[in-house]
């Protein structure tokens, strides 16, 4: 299956909001409204109601809650992705099993989610709204791609031999919208016996990153963890930076050892994959490489900017497979990028280079 070529985001973006409290859809209703760019064409209390209501009112975006009755988000992402697929944006409660159902959700084509909070501080709703809407936007732009096949048989790449005794010594991987299902195109394909530790630095809060891990971990060769402060890179594993900390390594002795701050970076995302990539560049300058995947935004150029100059080598993706060609075409177009890829060919690469 093809993915579908990216729209250009339109003037209105018109919305379908799905969710089995009144009370809810108001609030949604109310704060994504507040924008005069975005409009609720039509609400839905469960999934069976919102897969009719996108069929009669073909909207450019869908919020999706995971929990509802007669029919959950998950299966009705999953239907709609196969009748009338279009950008989905979830809106999960913040807890595990919120979280694990957001994760299928992403796995089943879902574009981005919100943690949903409607509760407490004035100033949490006002960010929930501003973080709500730009989400919305960034949907309306991005490619719906299919359905990933379920984990299963061993992927192509590892068949491929791996090369001994190369020159890497870690290799970095930084996403963002669209990231959690393209980087489940590449861990997975990486065989037992892969000897270079990897970090993933994943936009994604808190919860939802341990989720990931566990998650990318049952359908991998190499053992994934959260990442932890004081973690010593090993061979053969995979760490995934935690929601709302910035990582970065410090030498000990000839290891890398992982540090984890809240620090107030100039960086709008925490975790920043800028500040990633640059702390492994300075680490292991000419032995490290740094993927760009999916993503909005920038972050990631510098970095690719930093691995490139300590002459490491760098990847990013390509449009056709991305769900938003931001990141990824912000680093080629500032000429940090030795390879350009599609998502199905990285993981061969990353073997053949390591």
């Amino acid at each position: 299956m093809t993915p579908s070529p990216p729209p250009a985001a339109p003037q209105i973006v018109t919305v379908v909001v799905v969710d089995d409290s009144f009370f809810i859809r108001r609030a949604l209703k109310d704060m994504i409204e507040s924008d005069g760019t975005v409009k609720v064409v039509g609400e839905a209390a469960n999934g069976l109601e919102a897969i009719e209501k996108v069929a009669q009112l073909k909207p450019n975006v869908v919020t999706m809650d995971v929990e509802m009755p007669v029919m959950s988000g998950t299966e009705a992402l999953r239907r709609l992705m196969q009748s009338n697929p279009l950008p989905v944006v979830m809106v999960s409660s913040l807890t595990t099993e919120g979280a694990r159902a957001t994760m299928e959700a992403l796995e089943l084509g879902a574009v981005d989610f919100v943690p949903k909070n409607l509760e407490g501080k004035t100033l949490n709703i006002l960010r929930l709204k501003e973080e709500l809407i730009a989400r919305i936007r960034r949907a309306a732009g991005s490619r719906v791609l299919p359905p990933r096949p379920k984990a299963g048989a061993p992927p192509p790449a590892a068949a491929l031999p791996i090369h001994h005794g190369t020159r890497f010594r870690s290799i970095i991987i930084g996403a963002s919208t669209g990231g959690p299902r393209a980087v489940q195109e590449i861990i997975p394909r990486l065989p037992q016996g892969f000897k270079v530790p990897i970090l993933v630095v994943q936009h994604m809060p808190p919860m939802f990153t341990q989720m990931f891990a566990e998650r990318l971990g049952h359908v991998s060769a190499l053992h994934v963890t959260e990442a932890r402060d004081g973690d010593r890179l090993a061979a053969g594993q995979v760490y995934i930076a935690p929601g709302d900390h910035h990582l970065s390594l410090r030498r000990s002795g000839t290891e890398g050892v992982i540090h984890l701050t809240k620090d107030q970076h100039e960086t709008l995302y925490r975790p920043s994959i800028n500040t990633a990539m640059t702390s492994v560049a300075q680490i292991y300058p000419g032995a490290c490489m740094g993927v760009l995947l999916t993503g909005m935004g920038n972050d990631g150029v510098e970095g690719l900017q930093a691995i490139r100059n300590s002459r490491g080598y760098t990847i990013a993706q390509d449009e056709p497979t991305c769900a938003v060609f931001g990141m990824p075409k912000a680093a080629i177009e500032a000429g940090v990028v030795d390879r350009v890829l599609p998502i199905d060919r990285i993981a061969a690469e990353i073997i053949q280079h390591a």
